[in-house]
């Protein structure tokens, strides 16, 4: 009598959600992944503005499908995803970020943290949120870092304490040198290049009106 053969189990098929996942999923960014971003506020921001999917997705360059799946807290974006996002919603790199309190307080060990590939400057929020018109931040760049400076979407008023190391500002044209305990204030607007000069790391402190970073 001849023997029956085992029958294979079926392959387990993937869900829904995950073949969702896969097929909106973005080429994955160079980038490291920002600190946790809500969702809910992009999605706020794209409607404020009367912007479909669609319509951001043609302005940041990335698909609509990401752009949901990251809206409703999915998917995570990588720091240049967010800074695509944040430049298309006209608002500042930080605005998504999930720093939503409202204690006057920012403990040292509770700041909002972000290292910009590959690793060469450190930011760190000082303020509890950007709901407000002031901007604080410590910037912890080193000199392989090269220019870090960046023209504002919109003219800001800042000013900049340099804590440590030296540090190169060109405005318009004209170079300052910092040395640690100076500072210097500029439009955003005149702003061409800051860098920081030697070997070692630079700290300093930007106090910006609007907020930009």
């Amino acid at each position: 009598m001849p023997t029956a053969k085992p029958r294979a189990a079926p392959a387990a098929k993937p869900s829904k959600r995950l073949a969702a996942r896969k097929a909106a999923a973005q080429p994955p960014d160079s980038a490291a992944q920002p600190p946790g971003v809500a969702g809910a506020r992009i999605r706020e921001r794209r409607q404020e503005l009367h912007l479909s999917l669609q319509e951001l997705a043609a302005r940041t360059g990335l698909t609509a499908s990401f752009l949901s799946l990251i809206e409703r807290d999915i998917n995570s974006p990588s720091l240049e995803s967010l800074r695509r996002i944040a430049e298309a919603l006209e608002v500042p790199f930080f605005y998504f970020t999930q720093t939503n309190s409202e204690n006057p307080v920012v403990r040292r060990n509770e700041r909002l943290k972000i290292t910009f590939p590959p690793g060469n400057i450190t930011v760190e929020l000082l303020v509890p949120n950007l709901r407000r018109r002031l901007e604080v931040f410590i910037s912890r760049p080193h000199p392989s870092a090269g220019n870090i400076a960046r023209t504002p979407q919109h003219d800001s008023e800042e000013c900049i304490y340099l804590m440590k190391g030296r540090l190169r500002v060109r405005l318009s044209g004209a170079d300052y040198i910092l040395e640690r305990g100076d500072s210097i204030y500029f439009h955003g607007s005149s702003v061409q290049e800051i860098c920081a000069l030697g070997q070692r790391e630079a700290a300093f402190i930007s106090i910006v009106t609007p907020p930009v970073l």
